[in-house]
């Protein structure tokens, strides 16, 4: 068989997805703080993009009016929010640019409009989210290496084996929230509980399971209950040094003489006692990696309409504005002499237009997004905490016509302000639990109820209910559950196994 060079054409279809395309997938996860410095990054590299005055446009000309905004203004009230006109525009939009290619393919969704803004390409940013900058050439953020883990990531990460409901997570969240960089819990309960929507003994209830949290002392009011979390966790806190603990000011003022008459102790055991303190630890939340510390400029603000109805608008106060200068790109194409020049300044006009259309996508995107959280998310927002509905990424992605990846980027750091205070999107994303007969879905919390109910009513029945039978018990109620998750709920809710219940039994009995 002879060898020899030759030439061959071959068909094929393969998946290209273009660093302009890239460019509006991570658009939608940026924060708005990440999304002005990214913007601020652009202004500096293409001489075509510029800002937006509110009241006039460059060069004295008026600026058109924004495409996010609604007919109505700046609202949408929960009836546009799964507008179909919208979603159908945005999915043309998409298959414009790949057509064939499913969004499942893509992993993209909604991500980005097809081609360049038109002759007048401008668009108000006063309807959009925050955010910041990264590199276009492996798509990762500036500064994006290994960096620590802050307390509170630390902190929400024990949060998926504490074994709480989902009101109880919610509340957890908000807790952490308001933890400072020393460890220690800047809240005051009752109001925590108020905005929520629940009792203070709820709250107090999620505050003891949070204390058990590393690093021991965090969710502290003060010195002296982080002091008094970490003896607890060495088993030191006997009544001498609970009296040490509870009078520290006498030991910032060196009145060993009062501290050995309120403790009750000797000289020696005082040293001691004194020693051990000192080898605690005042903040423990400083061990962590920390951030600055920044006010959240929430994504979209949330208030209740006439007629109960909630309306859904995007912050107007804290996005850039954006258009393309179509007067300077005609002055510098006219001037340019050489190819290299004429491909620079086409290169900038797409660029450009790219930008303000993908600014104009994520915008709308979302919008949808949080119209639609608000809608199943309803209850909590009208009752409290205990009314969080089960809720997933596919239950809001099938609802409004995108991908379930795009509404994941789209709720990742961005905030709603509600009138029951500001919640990252993910907040109101919690689990469910199937029904046994094809009905609809069962809260955790809800279960978790029953479950109660049901090993408080042994007392009165004289019998003891196992974990098995506990699960035949709900599913003949219609809940679909497993073993594990009955044990689950029950050792979260501190109950003990039907093995020690039937002993206590016998012994009160």
């Amino acid at each position: 068989m002879a060898l020899g060079p030759r030439l061959e054409l071959r068909q094929g279809q393969g998946l290209v997805i273009t660093p302009q395309l890239q460019q509006a997938i991570k658009l939608l996860q940026l924060s708005n703080l990440e999304l002005e410095a990214f913007v601020d990054a652009e202004l500096e590299r293409n001489p075509l993009l510029q800002r937006e005055d509110r009241e006039e446009g460059v060069d004295g000309e008026a600026a058109e009016a924004p495409a996010a905004e609604s007919e109505s203004g700046d609202e949408f009230s929960l009836d546009r929010a799964t507008d179909s006109d919208a979603a159908a525009d945005i999915d043309a939009r998409h298959d414009d640019l790949y057509s064939g290619a499913s969004p499942g393919d893509l992993a993209t969704g909604d991500a980005g409009p097809a081609g360049g803004a038109d002759a007048g390409g401008s668009v108000d940013w006063s309807k959009a989210g925050r955010g910041g900058a990264f590199e276009e050439g492996d798509g990762e953020r500036e500064g994006g290496g290994v960096r620590e883990l802050s307390l509170p990531e630390h902190l929400e990460s024990q949060l998926a084996v504490a074994g709480l409901t989902d009101a109880e997570r919610a509340i957890a969240l908000t807790l952490i929230d308001a933890v400072d960089e020393g460890g220690y819990l800047r809240a005051d309960l009752a109001e925590v509980a108020d905005r929520l929507g629940c009792d203070e003994a709820r709250i107090e209830a999620v505050l003891a399971v949070l204390q058990g949290f590393e690093p021991t002392g965090v969710f502290a009011r003060d010195v002296a209950e982080c002091l008094t979390l970490q003896l607890k966790e060495k088993n030191r806190f006997d009544p001498a040094m609970a009296a040490l603990v509870g009078n520290l000011e006498l030991l910032a003022r060196r009145d060993m003489t009062a501290l050995r008459r309120v403790c009750e102790v000797d000289d020696e055991d005082l040293k001691e006692m004194i020693g051990e303190l000192r080898a605690l630890t005042p903040r423990p939340g400083a061990a962590f990696g920390g951030e600055p510390t920044q006010a959240v400029a929430p994504d979209v603000f949330v208030r209740e309409g006439p007629g109960g109805l909630w309306l859904v608008e995007l912050n107007t106060d804290t996005l850039p504005k954006l258009l393309v200068d179509h007067r300077y790109h005609a002055r510098v194409s006219a001037g340019a002499r050489g190819d290299q020049e004429k491909v620079f300044v086409s290169d900038c006009l797409a660029s450009a237009n790219w930008l303000v259309k993908s600014l104009d996508q994520r915008a709308k995107t979302i919008l949808k997004v949080a119209s639609e959280i608000v809608r199943q998310q309803d209850g909590f927002l009208a009752f409290g905490v205990e009314h969080l509905r089960p809720l997933n990424l596919k239950t809001v992605a099938d609802a409004i016509g995108m991908h379930e990846s795009t509404v994941s980027r789209v709720t990742s750091n961005k905030y709603l302000a509600t009138p029951r205070g500001v919640f990252e999107m993910k907040f109101f994303f919690t689990s469910a639990i199937a029904s046994s007969d094809g009905g609809e879905a069962h809260s955790a919390e809800a279960v978790r109820h029953k479950i109660k109910q049901l090993i408080e009513g042994e007392q009165g029945e004289g019998e003891v209910h196992s974990d098995d039978s506990i699960v035949d018990i709900l599913k003949e109620a219609g809940v679909d559950i497993a073993r594990r998750t009955v044990a689950k709920y029950r050792e979260a809710m501190r109950i003990p196994s039907s093995v020690e219940r039937k002993r206590l039994l016998r012994e009160t009995s």
